[in-house]
C-alpha cells in the first residue's frame, strides 16, 4: 500500500509540478547514422527533463505554462559528441483569444556537447553538470523570462539572472557561447544584453506591445493596434544608442510578420511615421514593410 501511495504522489508531483511547455525537436537529417535510437532516445529525454522539472517552485495549470520550442539541428555526431545549431521560439496566448504571439526567435550557433544513450539528465542550480544540461536550462530561463516580460514590465528580471548563473557556471569549462569573446550573438551576450540598462527600451517594448496592444486587440482592434504603433515608436531611442543592437533584430524576427499582418487589416491608423521608424531600425525587413499598406 505504501509503495501504491508513493507511485500516487510521484505522479501527482509529475502531472502538477510543470511551469513549462516545451517542444524539443531534434533533426538529424544532416548526419549520416544508420542507428537512429539514440537521437529518438535524446529527444524523448529533453522533453521529460525540461518539462517535468519545477523551474520556479510554483505549480501552474496548463494554460499558464511557458510555451517554448527548442529545435536542435545536428552537424555532426561522433561517438558522443553533438555539435548543431539550435533555433528557440518562445510564444504566448493573446487575452481571451485562441492565438499565440511569437516572442522571442532566436538561434544559437555554437551548441556542441556530449551525451551517452539513456544518461540522465539532472539540473543542478550550484554546479556545472554538463554543457547539454546547461544550454537546456538556460533557454529555459531565458523563455520564462521573456514570457514574463509580456505580462508585467520587467517581471523576467528574476529569470535572466537564473540564466545569468548558468553562464557563470559554464564559463569555468571553457566551452564554446559562453564567453564573451566566442562571438556577439551568444548565449553571454544575450543575458548580459537583456539585463542591461543600456538596452532597456527592449524590454520596455515587449511589455507594451503585449499588454498595451495585442491583449486589447480583442476588445477594441483600434486601441490595440494604437498601442502596437506606439511600442515600436520607442525603439528608436535604444536605435539612436546602439543602431546594431542585435535585440533589435531578434524581436523583428518574431515579430515582422505578425506586424505587416496587423497593420494590413481592420481599422485604418495612421502609420507612416511607424512606417518610416521600422524602414530606419529594422532596413533588413523592408521587402516585408513594403506590404503594408
Amino acid at each position: 500500500m505504501r509503495q501504491f501511495l508513493f507511485f500516487l504522489l510521484l505522479l501527482n508531483s509529475q502531472l502538477f509540478s510543470q511551469t513549462v511547455n516545451c517542444n524539443f525537436v531534434l533533426n538529424s537529417d544532416f548526419v549520416d547514422q544508420t542507428n537512429q535510437q539514440v537521437f529518438s532516445t535524446l529527444e524523448k529525454s529533453v522533453n521529460e527533463f525540461i518539462n517535468n522539472n519545477l523551474w520556479n517552485n510554483k505549480s501552474l495549470e496548463v494554460h499558464q505554462r511557458v510555451r517554448f520550442n527548442l529545435v536542435l539541428n545536428l552537424n555532426s555526431y561522433v561517438g558522443s559528441n553533438f555539435t548543431g545549431t539550435l533555433q528557440v521560439q518562445v510564444e504566448r496566448p493573446i487575452y481571451e483569444s485562441t492565438y499565440l504571439t511569437p516572442i522571442f526567435n532566436f538561434l544559437d550557433k555554437d551548441i556542441s556537447f556530449q551525451y551517452d544513450e539513456y544518461q540522465p539528465l539532472f539540473y543542478n542550480p550550484v554546479s556545472f553538470e554538463s554543457n547539454l544540461i546547461s544550454i537546456l536550462s538556460f533557454y529555459v530561463y531565458i523563455a520564462m523570462g521573456m514570457e514574463a516580460d509580456t505580462f508585467k514590465i520587467n517581471s523576467g528580471t528574476v529569470f535572466f539572472k537564473e540564466a545569468q548563473k548558468i553562464v557563470s557556471l559554464a564559463q569555468q569549462n571553457n566551452i564554446r557561447g559562453w564567453n564573451q569573446s566566442d562571438g556577439t550573438r551568444n548565449r553571454f551576450w544575450l543575458v548580459d544584453t537583456l539585463l542591461s540598462n543600456t538596452f532597456r527600451e527592449y524590454r520596455t517594448v515587449q511589455y507594451e506591445y503585449h499588454r498595451r496592444g495585442l491583449d486589447l486587440m480583442t476588445t477594441n482592434l483600434q486601441k490595440g493596434k494604437n498601442g502596437v504603433l506606439f511600442s515600436l515608436e520607442k525603439f528608436l531611442s535604444l536605435y539612436k544608442r546602439r543602431p546594431n543592437a542585435f535585440l533589435i533584430q531578434t524581436f523583428f524576427d518574431a515579430k515582422s510578420d505578425e506586424i505587416v499582418d496587423i497593420f494590413s487589416q481592420g481599422p485604418e491608423i495612421d502609420i507612416k511615421q511607424t512606417l518610416n521608424t521600422l524602414n530606419k531600425i529594422a532596413p533588413y525587413f523592408g521587402p516585408k514593410w513594403k506590404k503594408i499598406r
